[in-house]
């Protein structure tokens, strides 16, 4: 069972899938190439068949905020297809990927006849438009610690009783996504660890209580 404070996933069901994948065409990426860079022209819809790919912005000294992750079922760069502008942000493979590009042309046509799929993207915007909401808010109001907390639990799943990421997560990782520097979230990270809160190992971390939104 999800926990009510891991944000929701729009994955495509079967049929979904089954009916728009029969006008895409299927690429294969190794691990770590860019797939899409912020400013590009628009020119598809991507659906994660295989792997995970990592949304993010960068500036051009280099710094990097991560966005989110998207795997097997989940689709990306609906956005601009809407709005016909370029690609807002980047995106690039994590793990080895098999991804499916659907055409501009007919991934709009397939919105048109499919009212169900439609409401899926509205509901995908609307989302991410709260989520980035509650991120400004963040940033604004909660220090670095606060971050980090929201962070782990938005991200953690109820697992018979236990909250867990089994999204592999480095400390630049999460560093990139609330704003800090990694030495500033391992320090962080090594106090919930003491504190007997959160539990790491390669296979994910484990929340063993909620931690306090303030420390």
């Amino acid at each position: 069972m999800a926990s009510r404070h891991h944000a929701r996933v729009f994955r495509l069901s079967s049929p979904e899938l089954a009916a728009i994948g029969a006008r895409g065409t299927t690429r294969k990426h190794p691990k770590n190439t860019i797939v899409v860079s912020e400013g590009d022209t628009t020119d598809g819809l991507f659906i994660v068949l295989e792997g995970r790919v990592k949304v993010f912005v960068s500036d051009a000294e280099g710094h990097e905020v991560i966005l989110g992750t998207h795997g097997p079922g989940e689709y990306f760069g609906e956005m601009a297809l809407l709005d016909t502008g370029p690609r807002s942000a980047s995106v690039i493979t994590v793990e080895p990927c098999q991804l499916l590009v659907v055409p501009k042309d007919d991934f709009r046509e397939f919105v048109e006849n499919s009212p169900a799929f439609a409401f899926s993207v509205i509901g995908k915007l609307i989302s991410r438009v709260r989520a980035l909401t509650e991120n400004v808010k963040s940033l604004a109001l909660m220090d670095v610690y606060g971050r980090v907390a929201r962070l782990l639990l938005e991200l953690a799943e109820e697992r018979d009783g236990v909250l867990v990421i089994a999204e592999r997560l480095t400390q630049q990782d999460i560093a990139n996504r609330v704003g800090a520097s990694r030495e500033m979230v391992s320090r962080i990270l090594k106090d919930l660890t003491t504190g007997g809160y959160v539990t790491q190992s390669r296979e994910g971390i484990v929340l063993h209580r909620r931690p306090p939104l303030n420390w």
